[in-house]
């Protein structure tokens, strides 16, 4: 029992209530967000579209989601955490209902394109928050169970969204609707705006050094030490995504069903769901450069390992080794980024650093396909090599990343002692 108690401490005590508040309305937003997961196959089976001018109207709902990524973050440092949120997750019940009513192809290709403008609003402000009301010691923890109720939440969604695009497609936006609602409420409810005046953009606050004084998105995208971080969690989101977007092609080519696929995937999600919580206190030792190496060259070996896969089983192992990676990877990945933003921009660096999951999401089947076409089994050793190339990535820019948060802690702390005397 001792041991159990202290286990639970070490993975998700001291952390404030407004942080588990947080933490339900992600769960509750991601365990009911299934209707875009069969927006393709709403579009072809229900409205008619073909598979070209679903695809069209799928990238919209990309498309949207690289502007409301940006716009979150600015609206979360100059509007506030709490009113983005609110403002989002309102806004996507709403077109999330319009969206099950709609019967025209142009209409629904505005609303998911609005739709990805919304839904990716809240992922700023969400870590913002988080960030504003966690100590920094315990940060770590905090990002670990954000990316485990992020998982569990997915898992969920898709379990509800199979059995509810086979009852009626109304119902599965609808849900989803009441589901947004429902985390709006959370939110109105019991989180309060974590955002301080003092930490709001204004023309004298600080900024990395070598910045300009002038605060604003245009000093996250000029911040060198931050872009480099931002590369490598690039080349990290795309090996991430072959999971999604070539792997199925490869199991394809190697005679597996599909189904075979949905077990790949499954035990991925399954090992998250049952391992993640053990993460923060194996990695607390280590230094967060080097868990990043050895994560993203877990990914790197797993990915690798599919050059010779011809079964199922090979793919089974591998899942085990990437997942195994991806999950050393989330604590440390969230921290960093945390870390390296000055705290009136807070929100605007979150907002920079999310870019590279849409990013990803283009780049890896666009170019993967060709790989795959092109290089065949041999493309796995490309996406090896590139998890090789961030693993060293890391261990090069660990040390000019410490020495900016180092700075930064102490622009932070002179600052604080101007206030108080």
């Amino acid at each position: 029992m001792h041991g159990l108690r202290r286990w639970w401490n070490d993975t998700a005590g001291g952390l404030p209530a407004t942080f588990w508040y947080l933490w339900s309305g992600l769960l509750i937003n991601r365990a009911g967000a299934f209707a875009l997961l069969f927006l393709s196959l709403y579009l072809t089976a229900a409205r008619g579209a073909s598979a070209s001018l679903a695809g069209v109207v799928v990238g919209a709902y990309g498309a949207g989601g690289a502007i409301g990524t940006l716009l979150g973050g600015v609206l979360a440092d100059r509007w506030g955490r709490r009113p983005t949120l609110l403002a989002a997750h309102l806004g996507a019940a709403g077109l999330m209902a319009a969206l099950a009513f709609s019967r025209h192809l142009a209409v629904i290709a505005v609303l998911a394109a609005l739709v990805g403008v919304v839904h990716s609003m809240p992922g700023p402000a969400f870590v913002a928050a988080i960030v504003d009301v966690v100590p920094e010691e315990r940060r770590s923890r905090a990002f670990n169970l954000q990316f485990w109720a992020f998982n569990l939440g997915m898992a969920v969604a898709s379990l509800l969204a199979g059995v509810l695009a086979e009852a009626s497609f109304v119902a599965l936006f609808l849900v989803d609707a009441a589901s947004t609602l429902a985390a709006a409420v959370v939110i109105a409810l019991k989180v309060p705006e974590t955002l301080s005046r003092r930490s709001r953009p204004a023309a004298t606050a600080s900024v990395p050094p070598g910045r300009s004084r002038r605060p604003g998105l245009r000093t996250a995208l000029t911040d060198r030490v931050f872009l480099a971080f931002v590369g490598l969690t690039f080349l990290l989101a795309v090996l991430t995504m072959q999971t999604s977007t070539i792997m199925p092609l490869a199991m394809r080519a190697d005679g597996l069903r599909p189904s075979a696929y949905g077990v790949v995937v499954a035990l991925g999600g399954a090992l998250i769901v049952a391992g993640q919580l053990f993460v923060p206190r194996l990695i607390q030792p280590y230094r967060k450069s080097s868990v990043l190496a050895v994560s993203t060259g877990l990914m790197a070996l797993g990915f690798g390992a599919l050059t010779v896969a011809d079964d199922l089983l090979v793919y089974l192992g591998a899942a085990v080794v990437w997942t195994a990676g991806q999950m050393l990877a989330a604590p440390p990945n969230a921290q960093i980024n945390a870390d390296l933003a000055p705290p009136e921009l807070r929100a605007r660096y979150q907002s920079v650093f999310y870019l590279t999951f849409p990013a990803a999401s283009f780049v890896a089947p666009a170019l993967g396909g060709l790989s795959l076409q092109h290089l065949g089994e041999r493309h796995w050793l490309v996406v090896g090599g590139l998890g090789l190339v961030a693993a060293a990535g890391h261990l090069l820019a660990g040390p000019p990343r410490e020495r900016r948060v180092a700075a930064l802690r102490a622009s932070a702390r002179r600052e604080e002692e101007l206030v108080r005397g």
